[in-house]
C-alpha cells in the first residue's frame, strides 16, 4: 500500500467465520509460518457469544479484511472481581501499516469495553517487541499497576 487512507475507507466490524483465513494469512506474515490451528480455537472462541461479550473485530478496506484485534472481557474470572477485558491477539497486514488501522481497531475495542463497563484491559507484549510496546504505549497503555502478578512454572 503506497498511499495514505483516509480514515473512512478503514471500516470496523465485529469478526466472523469467514474472515479466518485472511487472519491466518495476515499472522502468518508476521510470524513467518501459518497457525490455522491456533486460529481456529481463537475464533471459534471469539464468535462465543454464549459465554461472553464478542469482542474481536476486523478492519476492512474495500471489503478485504486487512487487520484484526481479538480479546476478552472478563467478569470474575481468576479471583479477579472486577470486570477486565484483556487483549490477547492484533494484526494488521504488512501493506497497510502505518495508515491508522491498528489503530481503529483499538479505539473500537475500547470503545466496546466502556460500553461493558471495563475499567481495566490487560495485554502482553514481549519485552523486546519495540514495534508493538510503542503501539501500546501510543494508545495509553502503561506497565501494570495491579496486585496481579503473571506466574509461570516450566515443564
Amino acid at each position: 500500500m503506497t498511499a495514505k487512507l483516509a480514515q473512512e475507507q478503514i471500516r470496523i466490524r465485529l469478526i466472523q467465520r469467514r474472515d479466518f483465513d485472511a487472519i491466518v494469512a495476515i499472522d502468518a506474515q508476521a510470524f513467518g509460518k501459518k497457525r490455522p490451528d491456533y486460529y481456529e480455537q481463537k475464533v471459534d472462541l471469539a464468535l462465543d457469544d454464549r459465554r461472553h461479550l464478542v469482542t474481536s473485530l476486523v478492519a476492512e478496506v474495500e471489503g478485504k479484511v486487512v487487520g484484526f484485534i481479538m480479546g476478552e472481557i472478563y467478569r470474575g474470572e481468576f479471583g479477579i472481581p472486577d470486570t477486565v477485558a484483556t487483549i490477547d491477539t492484533i494484526g494488521v497486514d504488512p501493506k497497510y501499516r502505518r495508515n491508522g488501522i491498528g489503530q481503529s481497531l483499538m479505539e473500537e475495542f475500547l470503545t466496546v469495553a466502556r460500553k461493558a463497563g471495563v475499567e481495566v484491559i490487560n495485554t502482553r507484549v514481549y519485552w523486546n517487541d519495540w514495534d508493538l510496546l510503542k503501539f501500546f504505549s501510543s494508545g495509553g497503555f502503561s506497565l501494570s499497576q495491579s496486585k496481579t502478578i503473571h506466574l509461570e512454572r516450566k515443564l
